[in-house]
């Protein structure tokens, strides 16, 4: 790529700095691809790094789960279709013969994977903000108030790829920021890895960081993540917490744990039936006192869920504190309510990599290997999501019978 050529392209939603051709314009997912490096020089190269990653993203979109059923995909992707790929992305149009299963494999494991995640989310974000613009600010850079709250929800959550090791033996452990608005469709804005030597708490700030703009939007984790640090940083970026109290948090639990929650009104309810249940929630809030111990507090809540089957047998209850920086004039117990129980959302995205691409099983044990397949498949599943198809399998299968279908998803022929 000629250096005099490229600038950083402000993404709509990632901070982080991507090269990209001066005159790119809206950009592409192949352009996005262009600015990833597998180390080693493009020059004289049959088969571009953006090339042939476009490929494998598009043989998960129909989907494929490894090397062995990518490279089959591929080799019968139509050759018009291949060569304008090539076309686009630096090759030679003339390359008549598609990438092999040696060529897509060393592409994979070499590939910069930091970069890679980067350019993953700001193509799921920029199409997001493309297809439902109330999730993007608006000119003057502030939300336009749609949605609970008018805020957007980032899910931090963690997985471990349990069938996959990296190149010292250890299990991949991956932390993700999934965004989007309750109800709606989420994606992976950023993704990191986890330091064989740490956990997830100190990797938290970094991938809010990699989010360009928190302004307006509300982050929620689970209870690993209800840490002072996290919680100063997120509202120093003009953000909010809804985050869970247990007793990891000690201090935090006994203070709120001792409010007068019997003597607090509910302030909302809700009733669900399905899976041969009901199920009851309450929330009770109250403004956090002014000694709590944890920064910038503004609410504290107890969320009560009620359960029994549909004949009112066989009760089980369960109770959860938390504690928001979002004020009352900001969210309603409803909206607090709702953003706990919106979060366990991620796990539909764990369900689906684990059952519909099997990655527990995965056995992928080198270099970046595993987090790149663990990246594309994030990308399939929000593309497709993105494109307004909620049963994720059925959408495989459906795009696995057109080789077109894939890459329609993925913008990749337009």
């Amino acid at each position: 790529m000629d250096q005099s050529a490229i600038r950083v392209v402000e993404a709509p939603a990632l901070a982080s700095e991507v090269c990209l051709p001066a005159t790119a314009g809206r950009v592409g997912l192949l352009e996005l691809f262009a600015a990833v490096s597998d180390g080693r020089s493009e020059q004289g190269r049959d088969h571009p790094v953006a090339v042939v990653l476009a490929l494998a993203a598009g043989a998960v979109v129909a989907g494929m789960r490894g090397y062995t059923a990518i490279a089959g995909w591929v080799a019968d992707v139509p050759e018009a279709l291949r060569r304008r790929l090539y076309e686009r992305g630096g090759g030679k149009p003339t390359v008549r013969f598609p990438p092999s299963k040696a060529t897509i494999w060393r592409v994979v494991t070499d590939t910069d994977a930091q970069t890679f995640d980067q350019v993953v989310g700001t193509w799921l974000m920029t199409r997001m903000a493309d297809e439902r613009p109330d999730t993007a600010p608006d000119a003057a850079g502030e939300p336009d108030g749609s949605g609970p709250s008018g805020l957007m929800q980032v899910r931090l959550d963690g997985k471990v790829v349990r069938g996959a090791t990296d190149a010292d033996g250890t299990q991949v452990h991956l932390l993700a920021a999934l965004a989007g608005r309750p109800g709606d469709v989420t994606v992976v804005a950023a993704q990191t890895q986890i330091d064989t030597k740490s956990n997830e708490v100190p990797h938290a700030t970094e991938v809010l960081d990699r989010i360009r703009d928190l302004r307006d939007a509300v982050v929620t984790a689970d209870a690993l993540h209800t840490v002072k640090a996290t919680a100063a940083h997120i509202h120093a970026r003009d953000g909010f917490y809804v985050l869970p109290v247990k007793e990891n948090r000690q201090a935090l639990y006994t203070a709120v744990n001792a409010l007068p929650w019997s003597q607090t009104p509910i302030t909302y309810c809700h009733t669900d039936i399905g899976h041969a249940r009901i199920t009851r929630r309450t929330i009770r809030v109250l403004p956090a006192p002014p000694d709590l111990p944890f920064p910038h507090a503004a609410q504290v809540y107890l969320v009560e869920r009620y359960v029994t089957d549909l004949a009112g047998e066989h009760p089980s209850a369960a109770a959860a504190l938390g504690v928001t920086n979002l004020p009352a004039t900001v969210a309603s117990p409803a909206d607090l309510a709702g953003y706990p129980q919106s979060h366990w959302g991620v796990e539909s995205l764990h369900w689906l990599r684990d059952t519909l691409y099997a990655e527990d099983a995965s056995t992928t044990r080198t270099r970046s290997g595993p987090r790149i397949m663990a990246t594309l498949r994030n990308l399939a599943i929000g593309a497709i999501r993105l494109a307004g198809r909620h049963d994720i399998t059925e959408a495989t299968r459906w795009a696995s019978r057109d080789m077109h279908r894939p890459f329609t998803i993925l913008q990749l022929t337009t």
